[in-house]
């Protein structure tokens, strides 16, 4: 039947091209592409890993008259550089503000339209270049020896312009890229970045810079609530923490356990010291030997010498011990060994210490 539109056209006849599918590449050649995809993901490494390595025999007192530069500095460390060696020179910037050595970045390009009002005679400014021949650098560097600030300089090309002008050169290049074209920065990139890293705590080391000083850079994350978290801020205090005394009998130590609901009970001698912890382990222990709950003394069934610690240490100390010794819980005490709290494990995961 021919079938109308409204127009009174003929409808359109309906044509179906079939197209053969696609080859689906055989196992032979997918394992050459993975071959080949790992091969030249190791040649990157390797290339990579070379740049870093050759850096260590070109370390000389260059790098130590950079160290004293910085660490005499009386203002701070403005880091710059455009392109990737800008990325580079953001994350040198970032590490070396997080470890002790006031730092910030500032884009070359923007520092000739105003930026460059951020940097003052006291500081020092750090540039990154490949080449050492980045237009922006060169456009700043007669203002920045004009002001007074001195210049530290990372370049592959120890012959360059911004190499010949800075104070302290420091070679910061790789024999070739990890580009397959040795046109992408790659292998340079990654030295200049672990030079930078080399330069960053090295001034740490020299500066005496302290896991509380780091903590109070980091206070954000789950890095600074390690450092910062004491256990006197998760502990359970007071009759949150279940305690007996020494004269107590086995079934006062199970009453007191599972009021205090934490698996297990300090046992205290008549000054508050602790001399035994009573746990569940211990009453099941006891339980099995089928020992009279009423007639049992506490301190017959106790571990005597419990595992301590003080109130003032770091809540990761109070990990690393009950993972040491495969305890759950820990009895926190004076320098008298008078209880003034407990934690468990719970107590760490709802600190988010762990």
């Amino acid at each position: 039947m021919n079938y109308k539109r409204k127009t009174g056209k003929p409808a359109a006849s309906f044509c179906y091209t079939f197209r053969p599918m696609k080859t689906l590449p055989s196992s032979a050649s997918r394992a050459s592409a993975e071959h080949d995809a790992l091969a030249m993901a190791r040649e990157v490494l390797e290339i990579e890993a070379k740049a870093i390595t050759d850096l260590i025999g070109r370390l000389d007192q260059h790098f130590v008259r950079a160290v004293e530069l910085i660490m005499n500095c009386r203002g701070r460390v403005v880091v710059s550089g455009i392109g990737k060696s800008g990325h580079i020179a953001r994350k040198i910037a970032s590490t070396m503000a997080s470890t002790g050595t006031p730092a910030f970045f500032v884009h070359p390009a923007e520092a000739s339209h105003g930026d460059l009002g951020m940097v003052t005679r006291e500081d020092i400014f750090i540039a990154l270049s490949n080449s050492g021949e980045s237009a922006e650098l060169l456009a700043i560097v007669p203002l920045l020896k004009r002001q007074g600030a001195r210049l530290i300089v990372l370049t592959g090309n120890p012959q360059s312009t911004l190499a010949r002008e800075a104070d302290v050169h420091l070679y910061a290049g790789a024999e070739k890229e990890a580009c397959p074209l040795n046109l992408a920065p790659t292998a340079s990139t990654t030295a200049a970045l672990a030079l930078g890293d080399a330069l960053a705590l090295a001034l740490m080391h020299a500066k005496g810079f302290t896991r509380d000083e780091f903590a109070a850079a980091h206070p954000g994350g789950a890095l600074g609530r390690k450092l910062l978290t004491h256990v006197r801020d998760v502990m359970r205090t007071g009759e949150n923490a279940p305690r007996i005394g020494h004269t107590a009998t086995f079934m006062e130590g199970v009453l007191e356990m599972s009021r205090g609901r934490m698996g297990m009970t300090a046992v205290l001698d008549d000054g508050g010291r602790v001399i035994g912890i009573f746990t569940d382990g211990d009453l099941r222990r006891s339980l099995q030997k089928g020992v009279d709950m009423r007639a049992t003394g506490i301190t017959e069934v106790m571990t005597g010498g419990p595992r301590t610690i003080g109130p003032d240490k770091l809540a990761a100390e109070a990990v690393e011990i009950m993972e040491r010794f495969k305890v759950n819980q820990l009895l926190v005490v004076d320098q008298e060994q008078r209880l003034v709290g407990a934690l468990n494990m719970h107590d760490l995961f709802r600190g988010k210490v762990i």
